[in-house]
Parts: C-alpha cells; sequence; structure tokens
C-alpha cells in the first residue's frame, strides 16, 4: 500500500526512498512514522495527506495518522536498491551510487559517475538543486546536466 504513494518531488514511493520508519495498527488504528529527507522539506504535508488518505480508505481502517520522526535521521543510504535504479533512470544520482570514491575532489572535478553514460567526468554545477536535497552537476563527455541526492552530514 505505502509502496504505490510517490514523493512529490521525486519520481520514486516514500517506501523506495526509506522515508517509512515503522506501522502501529491497533484494532483499526494506523500510525505511520516517517522520516523526513530534510526537517523543512515543503512536501511533508503533502505526503502526510497521502498517507493518511490512502491508509484510511483500506478496509477496516477507521483512522490514520502521520508521525513525522527526526531520529534516526534520514539519510541517502535508506533509498532501496530499485529506489536508486528509478532515481538514475530519471538523472538523479545519490551517495551510494559511487562507494569506492570520495564524492568531490578539489578544483570541482567529481567521482559522481554520470547517470546517462557512466562517465566520471563530471563537475558539480551548483550545490543547490530544485530542492534542499538535491546538487546539480554536468558531465563533461555527453553534455548532459544531472541532479545528486545530497549526503547527510550527522556530525555537528
Amino acid at each position: 500500500m505505502l509502496s504505490g504513494i510517490p514523493d512529490p518531488e521525486l519520481p520514486v514511493s516514500i517506501v523506495d526512498l526509506g522515508l517509512v520508519k515503522t506501522v502501529h495498527v491497533e484494532q483499526s488504528v494506523v500510525r505511520v512514522d516517517l522520516l523526513p529527507t530534510w526537517t523543512g522539506c515543503p512536501a511533508l504535508e503533502v505526503i502526510a495527506k497521502d498517507v493518511e488518505s490512502q491508509v484510511a480508505a483500506l478496509p477496516g481502517v477507521d483512522t490514520c495518522t502521520v508521525t513525522w520522526c527526526y531520529e534516526p535521521a534520514w539519510s541517502p543510504d535508506r533509498i532501496s536498491a530499485e529506489g536508486q535504479s528509478i532515481l538514475k533512470a530519471h538523472g538523479i544520482t545519490s551517495p551510494g551510487c559511487c562507494s569506492e570514491a570520495p564524492t568531490t575532489i578539489p578544483l570541482g572535478t567529481s567521482f559522481i559517475a554520470c547517470p546517462y553514460c557512466g562517465s566520471n567526468e563530471t563537475r558539480l554545477d551548483s550545490p543547490y538543486g530544485p530542492t534542499r536535497c538535491r546538487s546539480i552537476h554536468f558531465c563533461e563527455s555527453c553534455r548532459n546536466q544531472f541532479e545528486h541526492m545530497k549526503a547527510v552530514d550527522l556530525e555537528p
């Protein structure tokens, strides 16, 4: 059920994105605990409403509430393999895509492989993407721009 609910800003479900922490069911009452990608994400209200309405519509469910949890913090490591594949197909990479190399090296050259051609001849175009959790990169080989899910720095 929850795997059919898409993230409003990304072409992937909230399950594959790793937002679902726990689901509590007590008789006909359901509570879904979700982890936001960013605390200030403008899509949180939309996601909560989608979850509440779709789960409450299930037979035997009287009410559903969504609770946003901030611990543990969400990180791109929670994105499923299927989610990473879907994101890559839409031109969005994540930190897990290039585990053997650092995300960036000096001079703006990146070890992030291009999701379109696979080249490592990429560079950071802008640390600010369409949402706070994404940055913009450019591939020198195929000349395409692509988005990358930012790593979450848990160090203070």
